[in-house]
């Protein structure tokens, strides 16, 4: 893929840009080959990659520059800021939106946020586009409350610019840290969350809730996981670190007990008026630690399947699956050198089946869905 940002050496994230699709997936696959070494999958299923520009569905955009002339893009290391709205990731929908944008900024009075010297307001400009109805949410992360009412009054005219923009909220992230955002949630707008659709499966998209910015191929990843579950006998399941649900709400049938684990309330949100609009009753979602809700259940049902973050499910929840012994283990991962040392861990399974979903293209990381199955 041609990038302008790359070739200017502007911008160095797509570190295997340089590299064909195909290239990039033969590596992939060469890596987790290496990671699954001592136990190796039964069955190889073939690689699923997506597009390779414009698939993104989300951009987080440091805001820096002056409030006549903002950037939004990134900081380097050394301190100086790229704009990258022209960055080819992005969907050619997002452009529109950042010029509008640059023109909102200092009409609302949103000093940009200066690392260095540790003033201004506009930290981060957080957008999200639904696939499904083109609707978008864009979130302000500011550094305090004290420009909020003159965003409000500047609002109507962004909302006249940019119909498109269903939900705008502001969030305030007072640390001088590199945090992307704080707890505290303001809304502008009645609308709360975005409507998408993945395999005809609604779901929903909040503030502070997990969603793939991938969706050609999370619908992918999701339909897998669907067809691998049909395939088993089980009749109740848990879905842990399940995130706004979107592997129980597309595993899950009428005769089926699932119950969702996840720590985030807003994604619990989100799951739960899935699960109500699909009118499906035997499903619970909690908002609650994934390792402490299964370590203190005294039965596990026939599958558990585990989608969680970098770390893995870690030693804990290991040793606990081995003591209770689910008959199967749907392991979802962003991070196949964690899902290896777990599923080393896991010593009373066999690795039945693999599969490499490319979520992230131009760079090192990808997706991995596997199966594993008590001996």
């Amino acid at each position: 893929m041609q990038c302008a940002l790359y070739d200017a050496d502007r911008c160095r994230s797509c570190q295997w840009i340089e590299l064909s699709v195909d290239q990039q997936i033969a590596k992939k696959m060469a890596d987790l080959r290496q990671l699954l070494a001592d136990s190796p999958p039964e069955c190889w299923l073939p690689p699923v990659s997506g597009p390779e520009r414009g698939f993104r569905n989300k951009a987080k955009m440091v805001v820096s520059g002056s409030v006549e002339r903002p950037l939004l893009g990134m900081l380097k290391r050394d301190g100086s800021a790229e704009d990258l709205t022209d960055c080819p990731l992005y969907p050619p929908s997002f452009l529109p939106v950042f010029t509008v944008l640059k023109a909102f900024i200092p009409r609302a009075g949103l000093t940009p946020y200066n690392v260095a010297r540790r003033r201004g307001e506009l930290k981060y400009l957080l957008l999200t586009e639904s696939r499904y109805d083109g609707a978008m949410m864009l979130r302000f992360v500011l550094q305090s409350t004290s420009k909020l009412e003159q965003l409000r009054t500047a609002l109507p005219w962004l909302q006249a610019q940019l119909p498109q923009l269903k939900v705008i909220s502001v969030n305030i992230q007072p640390v001088h840290m590199a945090i992307m955002e704080g707890p505290q949630e303001i809304w502008l707008t009645e609308q709360s969350a975005l409507a998408e659709r993945f395999n005809d499966v609604p779901l929903w998209i909040r503030p502070q809730s997990f969603f793939q910015t991938n969706p050609a191929v999370a619908s992918a990843l999701y339909a897998a996981a669907r067809d691998w579950v049909r395939e088993l006998p089980v009749t109740h399941m848990w879905d842990l670190f399940c995130g706004v649900g979107g592997f129980g709400l597309h595993c899950a049938t009428p005769e089926m007990q699932l119950t969702g684990i996840e720590i985030a309330p807003e994604a619990i949100a989100c799951a739960r008026q899935s699960a109500r609009e699909l009118g499906l009753t035997r499903l619970a979602f909690q908002a609650l630690d994934s390792t402490q809700f299964a370590t203190g259940q005294q039965q596990v049902p026939e599958l558990v399947l585990v989608n969680p973050p970098r770390r893995g499910i870690g030693q804990a929840l290991c040793e606990y699956l081995n003591a209770m012994a689910p008959q199967y283990i749907i392991y979802s991962s962003c991070n196949a050198r964690t899902m290896a040392q777990d599923i080393a861990l896991l010593t009373g399974y066999r690795l039945v089946r693999a599969q490499l979903f490319d979520m992230f293209p131009h760079t090192a990381h990808y997706e991995v869905l596997s199966l594993l199955q008590r001996n």
